[in-house]
């Protein structure tokens, strides 16, 4: 009996400690486990700890297992809280911009209110001044009724001057920069260099062949010319390549090796081109302007003589079947049209002259050149010193007009007017030559004579 009692007691499973010793993570731990009892249990007898007790120990592959998925939850966890805290970072940084724009309209709104008060007090002081003007002018009993650009026609708009820069150009080249390169070329050019020419009989030196440019504050001059604006893209070619250190391509096949300039710097003077429709010739002001107004017509370098001028032409052309001689044809327009444009000099000689040259030989002569009041002649007298005025006025009424009698005869430098027509010459001072101006008299001044 006894041992029956015994072996009963021997066959009850072995309790394991308490529950109380285990920690809150094993707890854990041992939740996520699947129990597995050697023996029936009562459900009824025993609570939820009971069962864990019951049961038998975890295996090393069960605990890793429980563990690789706490981990795998942990991770699923720190995946979502990154997440969530990117979407808060960003909502952060969104909110910030709203309150920086926010501010910026504030401080905008400030900025603009006090611009609107500078505004107003700019109104008010030019409506002062307006209201100051009228009243000025009204004192002198005008009226300002002002313009209204639209009204006005596009038509009239072209026909009305607005004065503008003398000479507008979208190209404006470095002067300075051109001068530094021009005197660089030189040195390449051969500058300072002399070179053997042989001749019949002998050799001498001679300095290579340089190009004149001159340039202009609207454009250059090359050579004899003509006159290049900045305007056309052949100067703007040629600048350019100055401007960059060469030597313009214009010139590479003429002068393959490089050449040598005479640079005349007028950069601030307006080369004015002459032509004969210009209606109203010379350089025009504007009120108020700073800019230069200095202006030229005149090539640069030796003016050509009339027959350097006619040896450039050809002598003969045909045309139509006719011989036409040109250069013969130039030279008579030209020197026709300067022998019209002299003055004709008429020679006036005393008689008293040529009586006191045959009896006297220490006599004194005075010659003087008289020009007309027209100008288109001048009188050359030669007559004695002792002589007056009055014999001057014969002597000059005997080649005039009857109805040119009254004038009167000044000196132009110092200005003085003889008017006393019984002094000599040698008493005014008109020895041994002079020059002298006729003038017409005023009516004020023939009735004077008369009374």
């Amino acid at each position: 009996m006894i041992l029956s009692v015994y072996y009963k007691n021997r066959r009850r499973a072995a309790p394991f400690k308490s529950m109380a010793y285990y920690t809150e993570e094993e707890m854990m731990l041992l939740e996520g486990l699947p129990s597995n009892t050697t023996g029936p249990t009562n459900k009824g007898n025993y609570s939820h700890l009971g069962k864990v007790v019951q049961g038998s120990a975890p295996s090393d592959f069960d605990l890793l297992n429980s563990t690789m998925k706490r981990l795998g939850e942990l991770e699923r966890r720190v995946r979502a809280q990154e997440q969530e805290i990117q979407s808060k970072d960003q909502e952060i940084r969104d909110l910030e911009k709203k309150i920086k724009r926010l501010q910026q309209l504030h401080s905008g709104n400030a900025t603009s209110g006090r611009r609107e008060q500078e505004l107003e007090h700019q109104c008010k002081e030019l409506n002062k001044k307006i209201s100051e003007m009228e009243r000025f002018l009204g004192d002198y009993g005008l009226v300002w009724v002002g313009e209204n650009n639209a009204d006005v026609s596009p038509e009239s708009t072209a026909r009305t001057w607005s004065p503008g820069p003398s000479s507008p150009t979208s190209f404006l080249p470095d002067f300075d920069l051109v001068l530094e390169n021009l005197r660089d070329l030189n040195v390449l050019g051969g500058e300072g260099e002399s070179h053997i020419e042989y001749q019949k009989g002998g050799a001498r030196l001679r300095a290579p062949e340089s190009v004149p440019l001159t340039l202009y504050k609207n454009g250059i001059i090359m050579f004899q010319g003509p006159f290049r604006s900045y305007k056309e893209k052949s100067t703007q070619l040629c600048i350019r390549d100055i401007m960059d250190g060469y030597f313009p391509s214009e010139l590479q096949a003429r002068f393959p090796n490089g050449v040598t300039f005479q640079v005349t710097d007028n950069r601030n003077v307006i080369f004015q081109e002459q032509r004969r429709w210009d209606d109203f010739p010379g350089s025009g002001q504007t009120i108020g302007s700073s800019g230069s107004n200095l202006q030229t017509n005149k090539k640069p370098g030796p003016q050509l003589s009339t027959d350097q001028f006619l040896n450039r032409l050809p002598k003969s052309v045909i045309r139509g079947g006719r011989i036409v001689h040109v250069r013969s044809a130039v030279r008579e327009a030209l020197q026709g049209s300067e022998e019209n444009e002299m003055p004709k000099e008429i020679l006036v000689e005393s008689p008293q002259l040529s009586k006191e040259q045959s009896t006297q030989d220490n006599m004194v002569v005075s010659t003087l050149r008289i020009r007309s009041e027209s100008g288109d002649k001048t009188y050359k007298v030669r007559m004695l010193s002792s002589e007056t005025l009055a014999d001057l006025r014969n002597y000059l009424s005997s080649c005039r007009a009857p109805d040119l009698s009254s004038y009167n005869i000044i000196t132009p430098f110092p200005y003085c007017v003889y008017e006393d027509d019984t002094c000599t010459l040698e008493e005014v001072g008109l020895v041994p030559n002079a020059f002298l101006v006729l003038r017409a008299r005023s009516e004020e001044e023939q009735k004077k004579q008369s009374v």
